[in-house]
């Protein structure tokens, strides 16, 4: 057979077609969701220590006051999955939480007689928090726009 007699060998496939990329997180969201998971870990071990030991000392109050711990620590958590993963019900949560950590400083100044300068310092993170939440472009990931 001649050279020009032979069959060229069959064409290389063409490359699949990358799928549609999913939204990209933003830093911020990615920077939230960590810290998010930082709290809930750190509340999860003081939730189980205020249970045991509150419990100890202080009866049911104390137990109860585990108990509320966990519970946020378990919404902590499943927050920061929800940022990271861009889950739309994780932005109404972070604005509530958000929105309860603004009323719990309020709370805390006037009960526990805590510091003009650490309430004004919880309540402008909070703040700073709700404000980047509310940005257009963050809603519009959480379908929210």
């Amino acid at each position: 057979m001649t050279e020009s007699m032979q069959t060229p060998p069959p064409a290389a496939p063409p490359p699949p077609t990358p799928a549609p990329a999913a939204a990209a997180r933003p830093t911020g969201i990615t920077i939230l969701a960590v810290l998010s998971a930082i709290g809930g870990v750190l509340s999860l071990f003081s939730g189980f220590v205020v249970l045991g030991l509150g419990s100890a000392i202080f009866g049911g109050a104390g137990a109860l006051l585990g108990l509320v711990i966990l519970a946020l620590a378990g919404l902590s958590i499943a927050l920061a999955w929800g940022f990271w993963t861009l889950q739309p019900w994780a932005w109404p949560l972070g604005v509530v939480l958000e929105g309860a950590s603004i009323l719990l400083a309020i709370v805390q100044f006037f009960g526990a007689n805590t510091s003009i300068v650490s309430t004004l310092i919880s309540i402008a993170v909070a703040g700073v928090i709700l404000y980047y939440l509310n940005q257009p472009g963050i809603r519009a990931l959480f379908g929210r726009a």
